[in-house]
């Protein structure tokens, strides 16, 4: 289930709104004004993205609440499209638990029904003027019929004042007088537009239903006649007009003439035009956007396939070099992308950052035109780029898919693409791959399963087992490592290796290893209150991510806590990777967890950085050296003299730096007696038992209890 999005999560994307919009309001408005406006409609914005399907309705309210702000111009529906595209998901996306497909799909349907609410509001406002003066004619012209002499100044204020055209028409159809605003719109002096028939006045063609429909406003048939026409006016330019025409009768119910209302819809209609555009196109390079791409790969009838670019290492290019120099690169990818499409039948978008995408039509010529076009594109990146006097290196990775191997269905192709783009960084980038769909179906696989975590945790489908851990010289056991599982509905029982590494790289590892703290914790405690005189240890895994957040102290400090475990009986494993890089952050972490009680231990120790002076300035307690390490080891004894000396060398200079030595991966006694000759303080594997259930690990505490009181 998603969390609950923090106050400030929504007040930083509110900041981010404010002071886009403060930008594209004439004249002026404090953002802290803007913000006071925009905080319920961000609270709509959240609540629409929440439901499945989208509330469009809710998203629209938001669009037609910014034009009742008075936020009316097209700048200002642009910047907040551009920052729902963005901003959203960047401060609000992990709140709100949307994965990568859903983020595509709720993002795109938000713009566009904003867009939608914004423009139908533009145009209520301008009938809702319409409506004002055409109501104000029709009162005046009904008063001029009863009250003619003392309601003509009146009706003839309005007739010259309205801001919208007017025509006095003849029971025949024919004009009598036009206002100074239809003349103005028409570009015509009044005398040019007087003794023609309206039709010909208000279009330059009226169909034949029209027609139809105006005749039977003559006839007396109807009492109201609505059209919207195209018209030319005098010096060529062309006018949408939107027209009404109203019979006003006499006593006896015959027309005595029609009162006209034409009102110039063409700048409204310029403006929608225009804000169909810039909702679908991107505003930094002008291509087409995620939108209107979608909306192209669904309605392509003869589609070959696509090619997904991606910047290979854009991120450290923007970030080392500033945005602005990052926007000119794009800009001139973007360049470079436009002569490799230059061509009928292919479509270049942005999806975002440095996301691109080409969509291939079939020609009947080429049977492998995608290929050919991540060929191009590959080839069109590969001389530098000049930006200001500096040139820059430029390499993307393409995933390629084809229709013949992946469907037409866009979510299939877009996954499809995304899958074989995945694989070409993972080979080394600068390169393309094409989608195979075997290979896709277990990419898939493990899609499915990183966005299934969540879920699974919440269905308690996660469980632990435990591998003890035993002293030396006498492999007494000591403790228990905590290893998790899945138990898949369908998959059957997970290992952490199907798992672990796609919760990582998701981000999922957090509430993972959150979960897997307070489950090791409170088995502790029940081992604790069972066998209060046996010290027994749980050692759980912290992945470098976990490491990394902010709340990893209280995560640990509060599973003791919840659990009533005292901090001597919990050990915490990390890798040689999870505290080489950001030093500072981990030695506060770490110090304060180890001042706490809790034991610390370098897990896998030589498959890494393997910095033994590095890891003397940490608090860890435990060096854990590799199963790798003992591999050499066979029955009969060591058989590389080297690697001995390197085994001995390494346990010796940890216990210089006041490290205990834990060896893994021991299955072999011969194994066990070198340990012992190299003074290893303990062990774990499989000779001593392998991972079992809870229960299991305490019958084994309980066996050695009965063993020591028969000793």
């Amino acid at each position: 289930m998603p969390r609950q999005p923090l106050a400030a999560e929504t007040r930083r994307f509110t900041r981010r709104w404010a002071a886009a919009l403060a930008e594209a309001v004439s004249p002026a408005r404090k953002p802290a004004d803007i913000e006071r406006v925009l905080t319920p409609l961000v609270d709509d914005l959240v609540r629409a993205v929440r439901t499945d399907p989208l509330t469009s309705d809710a998203a629209r309210d938001v669009g037609m609440a910014l034009v009742e702000a008075n936020f009316r111009n097209a700048r200002s529906l642009n910047r907040t499209i551009t920052l729902l595209g963005t901003g959203l998901i960047e401060e609000l996306g992990e709140s709100l638990g949307m994965d990568d497909e859903q983020a595509v799909v709720s993002v795109a349907a938000l713009q566009g029904a904003v867009a939608e609410g914004f423009s139908l509001a533009l145009r209520s406002r301008m009938l809702r003027e319409r409506h004002t003066t055409q109501a104000a004619a029709l009162a005046a012209a009904r008063a001029s019929e009863s009250r003619r002499r003392t309601s003509e100044a009146r009706f003839r204020a309005v007739f010259a004042e309205a801001s919208a055209g007017i025509a006095i028409v003849d029971r025949h159809g024919m004009v009598i007088e036009v206002n100074a605003a239809l003349a103005e719109i028409l570009d015509r002096d009044d005398d040019a537009c007087t003794g023609l028939p309206i039709a010909d006045l208000i279009a330059d063609e009226l169909p034949a239903k029209a027609r139809a429909n105006l005749a039977g406003l003559l006839a007396g048939k109807t009492s109201r006649f609505r059209t919207e026409r195209t018209r030319t006016s005098a010096d060529g330019r062309s006018l949408r007009l939107d027209v009404t025409l109203s019979a006003v009768t006499d006593d006896d119910g015959e027309i005595d003439f029609l009162i006209g209302v034409v009102v110039d819809l063409s700048e409204c209609r310029a403006l929608e035009a225009q804000l169909w555009h810039e909702v679908r196109h991107d505003e930094l390079t002008g291509l087409p956007n995620r939108k209107l791409f979608l909306e192209r790969l669904a309605a392509t009838e003869r589609l070959a396939g696509l090619c997904y670019v991606d910047l290979d290492g854009f991120k450290s290019f923007n970030d080392g070099l500033g945005h602005d120099t990052g926007d000119r690169l794009l800009i001139a990818v973007t360049e470079r992308l436009r002569q490799v499409a230059n061509a009928d039948g292919v479509v270049i978008a942005r999806l975002g950052g440095d996301e691109f995408v080409l969509l291939i039509e079939e020609d009947g010529t080429d049977a492998d035109r995608v290929t050919h076009y991540a060929e191009r594109t590959l080839d069109a990146l590969a001389a530098p780029i000049r930006i200001g006097d500096d040139e820059y290196s430029v390499t993307a990775s393409i995933g390629v898919v084809h229709t013949s191997a992946a469907g037409t269905s866009p979510s299939e192709l877009m996954r499809a693409a995304d899958i074989s783009l995945q694989r070409a960084k993972a080979l080394g980038r600068a390169r393309w791959e094409r989608y195979d769909p075997d290979r896709g179906a277990e990419e898939a696989t493990k899609h499915e399963l990183a966005t299934a975590i969540p879920l699974a945790l919440s269905r308690d489908e996660f469980v632990l087992d435990y591998q003890p851990m035993v002293t030396l010289p006498d492999p007494v056991v000591s403790g228990f490592e905590a290893l998790v599982r899945w138990r898949h509905p369908q998959l059957g029982l997970l290992g952490p290796d199907r798992f672990i590494p796609l919760a990582e790289q998701t981000g999922h590892i957090v509430a993972l290893g959150r979960w897997v703290l307070e489950q090791a914790c409170a088995q502790a405690r029940r081992w604790y209150d069972e066998f209060r005189d046996v010290p027994v240890v749980v050692s759980v895994n912290v992945a470098a991510t976990q490491l990394r957040e902010a709340s990893f102290v209280a995560d640990v400090l509060g599973a003791l806590h919840a659990a009533g475990l005292p901090a001597d009986r919990l050990q915490l494993e990390l890798t040689e990777s999870a505290v080489a890089g950001d030093t500072s952050h981990a030695l506060a972490a770490l110090s304060e967890l180890a001042a706490a009680g809790v034991s610390l231990a370098i897990d896998d120790f030589g498959t890494g950085y393997s910095n033994l002076a590095h890891l003397g300035r940490l608090p860890v307690h435990t060096l854990k050296i590799d199963r790798s390490f003992l591999s050499p080891i066979r029955p009969g004894g060591p058989t590389d003299p080297a690697h001995d000396k390197i085994v001995a060398a390494t346990i010796s200079l940890a216990h210089s730096l006041g490290l205990d030595v834990a060896a893994e991966g021991v299955e072999t006694p011969a194994q066990v007696e070198a340990l012992r000759v190299l003074h290893c303080d303990s062990a774990q594997g499989f000779l001593f038992g392998a991972p079992a259930s809870a229960d299991d690990a305490t019958m084994l505490i309980a066996h050695r209890i009965a063993a020591l009181d028969s000793a």
